[in-house]
């Protein structure tokens, strides 16, 4: 099954960043472009939460860690969108 799960990866004629993932809504990353920006983004999220500790204000962890990871989320997922196959539940090898 993991062979054939590189090989629906690796078949990639449009050179997609990221391809539907075969169980469950969403993407995976089929290129090196899209492990760097999945690598960027969890970098940057582990980057943010390390600004915050147990003394840390709630106005604080809000501006520093809330609202940088739900804007980094939100240009994670719109270049997956941009840049992957259109997303759809699937359940198991497309059968196109």
């Amino acid at each position: 099954m993991f062979k054939t799960y590189l090989t629906y990866i690796r078949d990639n004629p449009q050179h997609l960043w990221f391809k539907r993932k075969w169980f469950g809504w969403g993407w995976t990353p089929a290129t090196w472009q899209g492990w760097l920006v999945t690598v960027v983004y969890i970098g940057l999220l582990v980057l943010f939460g390390l600004t915050i500790d147990d003394d840390s204000p709630r106005r604080e962890v809000m501006f520093l860690f809330i609202l940088p990871a739900l804007f980094l989320t939100i240009t994670f997922l719109r270049i997956a969108y941009k840049t992957g196959e259109k997303p759809r539940w699937q359940w198991g090898m497309p059968k196109e």
